[in-house]
């Protein structure tokens, strides 16, 4: 059975992309944190993260990187946090998450509810600033 995130990738269901290529995707969570809150995925289905090819492992993060330095120039905040948690959705994935502090990242915080308007600015703002 495909999760939610193989049939966003193909394009089964809709996402706010900010990056893609052959083998990773990243948009926005529509269910964020913060604004700019942001999942990269590897395009092959694999559960846990650490059941990754090592190429596949290091390529998320080499991918990941120009996708952070842009949602950093475009939210305000101190840093980019990067969390696997891998239990929501069984395929893996990584969060890139603004922060001011640690307890930005706490999980157990309602999530933000945001209008799909909002969702496409800011999608429009990170993949401008790639």
């Amino acid at each position: 059975m495909s999760s939610i995130f193989s049939k966003i990738v193909a394009g089964e269901i809709p996402c706010h992309k900010i990056a893609e290529d052959d083998h990773f995707l990243a948009f926005l969570d529509i269910f964020p944190l913060v604004k700019g809150h942001t999942l990269v995925i590897p395009k092959k289905e694999v559960d846990y993260i650490f059941d990754l090819d090592g190429d596949v492992l290091s390529g998320i993060l080499n991918f990941s990187k120009p996708v952070a330095k842009a949602i950093e120039s475009v939210i305000p905040c101190e840093r980019i946090g990067v969390t696997v948690i891998g239990l929501e959705v069984p395929h893996a994935h990584v969060h890139l998450i603004p922060i001011n502090s640690v307890g930005d990242m706490n999980f157990m915080k309602p999530k933000l509810k945001l209008e799909q308007e909002e969702l496409t600015q800011i999608a429009e703002k990170i993949r401008t600033a790639i």
